[in-house]
């Protein structure tokens, strides 16, 4: 009994002609449109510092990644940044989807050695990704106004999901958590969407009680529908609390180590609470979107 191993090349964007109905990862038995993810080469258009810690890469992206939903994510081939290997891709969300465009961006930290080596790319390279993955966020046609709060770089995950509120033309109150103004990154990009609130460390408005009362606030003004959050364990708690006093509906994106990103390597699980019984959910497949109500932090 023979059987041929899976392997293909990737998807080179901007010289492939492979059909988009092709298979490129296996998955379960799906129409060929709603294969989950593909490796694909893709021209980084631009690549820049926002601060000392941050950068912005926008790459050109092939019409499966483009499929990517608010929430999902790409697992990133990252350049070594020294003499020694980088063994696994690196999880990176997605921080705006320029369909028109056919582009797609990054915003991410540059916090190890593999940021640090995805950092040294420059305009005209080639970024290799495996996407789009995981569960993304969702909006009910129900909401007329959503609430996304976000510290650091947990902001980035939340822009597609404010990009796709707007488009729907549902109402977004963006509170952008940061430690100074210069990490209060993408405010404009938020704006775009609705309204911004910024709190900082360095005048004490980030602290939890001062963000409890904004959304105490938003409450008492029929402004929140619904909560997203990203970023912090803290105010992940905080909207958590609210949620379930105020009857709100939730949803959070976790932040995990993975290593395949695919669900095999099981090293993404993390404890939810369902029904009143603990159990376990893979981050990388399971999510990295969840209730809010179910999740129990990190």
């Amino acid at each position: 009994m023979s059987a041929e191993p899976f392997a293909s090349a990737p998807y080179v964007v901007g010289e492939s002609a492979r059909p988009v109905t092709v298979p490129h990862i296996p998955a379960q038995e799906l129409p060929a449109q709603e294969l989950p993810a593909e490796e694909s080469l893709c021209p980084v258009v631009s690549h820049d510092w926002v601060n000392d810690e941050y950068k912005h890469l926008v790459v050109e992206a092939s019409p499966k990644a483009l499929t990517v939903t608010p929430g999902q994510f790409f697992n990133l081939l990252c350049p070594s940044p020294d003499v020694g290997e980088l063994f696994f891709r690196r999880p990176q969300s997605v921080y705006r989807i320029d369909r028109e465009r056919g582009q797609i961006e990054f915003l991410y930290k540059c916090v190890g050695r593999g940021t640090r080596g995805l950092a040294t790319l420059e305009k005209g390279d080639e970024l290799n990704m495996v996407g789009p993955l995981g569960v993304g966020f969702r909006l009910d046609p129900a909401w007329r106004q959503i609430v996304v709060l976000g510290r650091g770089v947990g902001i980035a995950t939340l822009g597609p999901i404010s990009q796709a509120a707007r488009e729907g033309h549902v109402g977004v109150t963006a509170i952008l958590s940061a430690r100074n103004p210069d990490f209060v990154m993408a405010d404009g990009f938020f704006r775009e969407a609705g309204d911004v609130v910024s709190v900082l460390d360095t005048d004490g408005t980030s602290a939890v009680e001062n963000v409890e009362r904004i959304l105490q606030s938003l409450i008492v003004q029929r402004l929140a529908d619904a909560f997203f959050t990203c970023g912090s364990n803290r105010l992940f708690q905080l909207m958590k609390r609210l949620g379930k006093a105020h009857n709100i509906p939730g949803q959070v994106a976790m932040e995990q180590v993975m290593a395949c990103g695919l669900g095999p390597c099981y090293v993404c699980v993390r404890t939810f609470e369902v029904d009143g019984k603990k159990e376990l959910r893979r981050v990388c497949i399971d999510g990295p979107v969840f209730d809010m109500q179910e999740a129990v932090g990190w």
